[in-house]
C-alpha cells in the first residue's frame, strides 16, 4: 500500500516537471507596457511647472479644506451644500458603485480560500445482468447510496488569485476616489448655481431701481409738458424705455425661479424646496454703494477671497484631487491584471479530496464498510493555445497603457484648471477695481449733482441721469464681483477641495499611503 502511494507521489512530481518545462511553449516575451506615469515632476521627460501666472502667485495658501464653500459666509449656502451630501442622488450611486466594488472583491477574496462541500444522493434502480455486479443484485431492483464531503484548493503558485485580488481591492479604492470627486463637482455645481441666484437677486434690485428712476424721469416730463414749457416727443421717449426695462425685470424673475427649481433637485428634493430658498445673505454685500455721512462716496465690502496657492501645486496635486487619485488606483489595477494574465502562461496546480459513505442497499449505508476516500491532485497547463493568452496579455497591456495615459491627461487638465482660475481671478481682480473705482466715482457725481439740486442750481433731471448712471455702474461691479467668486470657486474645486486628502494612494512597491503625503512615481515600471 506504502509502494502504491510512493508511486502515486513520484509520478504526481514528474508530471509536474515535465509541466513546468512545457509551460516554456506559451510565452510573453517581447509583450511589454510602453507608458510612462508622471511623477507630478516631470511627463515623459519634460519638466512640469507652474505657468508664469503661477509662479508669479503669492505661494502662502493652505490647501482647501473639505467645507472650502464656508469662506462665503452664508449660512443657507451650508445648509444646501450639506443636504446635497446628504441626500443627493448622484452621492447615492456613488456610493451604490462602491459598495458593488467592495462585494466584487469579496468574491475574490473567496477564489483564494479553500472551497469545501458535500453531497448526497439516494437512488433506486434497476441494476444490469450484464454489469459487474452479480445476482441476485443483478437484474434486480436496489438502492444506490453515496454521501460525500468535498475540499478542493487551487494552490495558486503564480499569485494568479492574489493578483486578482488585489486588483478587485485596487477598484474599490477607486470607486471611492470617484465617490469623491462626484461629491466634490455636485459641490462646486451647489455653489456656484448659489453664486448666479445671488448675482440675479443684485440685478433685480438694480433693474427696479432703474425703473424707478425711468418713472421719475416720464413723471418730470409729463409735468414739463403740463406746463407748457415740454413736448410729447419727450414723455414718449421717457416712457419707451419703461416696457423694456419691466420686460428684464421679469426676465430676472424667471432665472431666480429657475434657479430655486436647479438647487432644490440638487439637493436631492423637489421644486417645492426651492420656493422655500430665501435671497443670499452674499448679494447683500456683492454690490451695494452708499454715501457716508459726510457725502463721500463708500463702497460696501463683500466677501474678500485672496488669489494665492499651495506651494508645489504641480507635484502635491496628484494626492489632492479625487479624479487623479482614482486614476492613480485604476493604473495599480491594470498592472496587477497583466501579473493575472502573466499567471495564465504558467501551469494552474488544484488539490482536491473527499471522504464519505457509499453502498448499495440501505442496511450497509451507515456501518464502516461503506467509508470512501480519495485525494486527487490535478494540473493543467497551455501547450498551444492558437495565441489566445499572448492576445490577451496584450490587450491587458494596452489597456495599462491606456490607463496611464488617462492618468496623464486627468493630472495635465488638473494643472490646467489651476492655471486657468488663477489667471481668471487676476483679471477679473483688476476688472473689478476699475469698475469699483468708476462706480466710486459715478456715486460721486450723484451726490454732486444731489447737492445742486438742494442748492437750486440744477434740475432734478441730472439728479436722475446720474443716479441712472451710478446703477449702470453698479450693475458692472457686481458681475464682476460675482465672476471673482465664481473663479474662486472652480480654484477651491481644482485644487481637490480638500476631499482628497484621506484618501489613500499607492506607493512605489504598490502599497497605500495616505494621500496628503504621497507624491512618489507609481509602480507601473514594473511591468516593464
Amino acid at each position: 500500500m506504502a509502494t502504491g502511494r510512493r508511486k502515486s507521489t513520484t509520478g504526481f512530481v514528474a508530471v509536474s516537471a515535465l509541466a513546468l518545462l512545457l509551460s516554456g511553449c506559451a510565452s510573453f516575451s517581447g509583450i511589454k507596457p510602453l507608458a510612462t506615469m508622471s511623477d507630478g515632476y516631470t511627463m515623459d521627460g519634460r519638466k512640469l511647472d507652474g505657468s508664469a501666472a503661477m509662479n508669479a502667485t503669492q505661494i502662502n495658501a493652505l490647501w482647501p479644506t473639505e467645507h472650502w464653500w464656508q469662506a462665503y459666509r452664508d449660512p443657507q449656502l451650508d445648509r444646501l451644500v450639506n443636504q446635497a451630501i446628504t441626500d443627493s442622488p448622484s452621492i447615492k450611486v456613488a456610493q451604490a458603485r462602491i459598495r458593488q466594488a467592495t462585494a466584487l472583491a469579496g468574491v475574490a477574496q473567496a477564489a483564494t480560500l479553500p472551497k469545501v462541500g458535500a453531497a448526497a444522493s439516494i437512488t433506486r434502480e434497476l441494476f444490469t445482468s450484464d454489469g459487474l455486479y452479480p445476482a441476485p443484485l443483478g437484474g434486480g431492483w436496489d438502492w444506490s447510496n453515496d454521501a460525500r464531503i468535498k475540499a478542493s484548493y487551487d494552490l495558486d503558485l503564480w499569485d494568479k488569485d492574489r493578483n486578482t485580488l488585489e486588483a478587485a481591492l485596487d477598484n474599490v479604492r477607486v470607486s471611492a476616489a470617484e465617490a469623491r470627486a462626484a461629491q466634490l463637482n455636485l459641490e462646486s455645481i451647489i455653489v456656484r448655481s448659489y453664486l448666479q441666484l445671488a448675482t440675479q437677486y443684485v440685478l433685480k434690485d438694480i433693474a427696479e431701481a432703474s425703473l424707478a428712476q425711468r418713472q421719475s424721469i416720464v413723471h418730470i416730463a409729463q409735468r414739463r409738458l403740463h406746463a407748457g414749457i415740454g413736448t410729447g416727443l419727450e414723455v414718449n421717449q421717457a416712457e419707451t424705455s419703461l416696457p423694456t426695462t419691466r420686460a428684464a425685470i421679469e426676465k430676472i424673475n424667471e432665472a431666480i425661479a429657475l434657479s430655486r427649481n436647479q438647487l432644490a433637485a440638487l439637493t436631492g428634493q423637489g421644486p417645492s424646496a426651492g420656493d422655500a430658498i430665501q435671497r443670499p445673505t452674499l448679494a447683500d454685500t456683492m454690490a451695494k454703494s452708499q454715501l457716508a455721512k459726510n457725502d463721500e462716496p463708500y463702497v460696501e465690502p463683500y466677501a474678500e477671497l485672496p488669489i494665492s496657492l499651495p506651494d508645489n501645486v504641480p507635484a502635491n496635486l496628484i494626492g489632492r484631487r479625487p479624479d487623479v487619485i482614482a486614476q492613480r488606483w485604476r493604473v495599480e489595477s491594470m498592472i496587477k491584471n497583466i501579473a493575472v494574465a502573466k499567471a495564465a502562461f504558467y501551469p494552474n496546480i488544484n488539490i482536491s479530496a473527499f471522504i464519505g459513505l457509499e453502498s448499495i442497499g440501505l442496511s450497509h449505508f451507515l456501518t464502516t464498510d461503506s467509508n470512501v476516500r480519495g485525494f486527487a491532485p490535478a494540473i493543467s497547463l497551455p501547450i498551444f493555445d492558437g495565441g489566445r493568452l499572448r492576445a490577451n496579455l496584450g490587450a491587458q497591456t494596452a489597456t495599462l497603457d491606456a490607463a496611464i495615459e488617462t492618468y496623464n491627461n486627468t493630472l495635465l487638465q488638473s494643472l490646467q484648471s489651476v492655471a486657468d482660475q488663477i489667471v481668471k481671478l487676476k483679471s477679473i481682480a483688476l476688472q473689478r477695481n476699475q469698475s469699483e473705482s468708476a462706480m466710486t466715482l459715478a456715486t460721486k457725481s450723484a451726490s454732486i449733482a444731489q447737492r445742486g439740486f438742494k442748492a437750486g442750481l440744477t434740475s432734478y433731471l441730472n439728479v436722475i441721469q446720474t443716479q441712472m448712471a451710478m446703477l449702470q455702474e453698479q450693475q458692472q461691479v457686481a458681475q464682476s464681483r460675482a465672476a471673482y467668486l465664481d473663479a474662486w470657486a472652480q480654484l477651491m474645486q481644482a485644487l481637490g477641495g480638500g476631499l482628497g486628502d484621506d484618501l489613500p494612494l499607492p506607493t512605489v512597491d504598490g502599497t497605500a499611503t495616505s494621500a496628503s503625503s504621497a507624491s512618489s512615481p507609481s509602480s507601473a515600471q514594473k511591468t516593464q
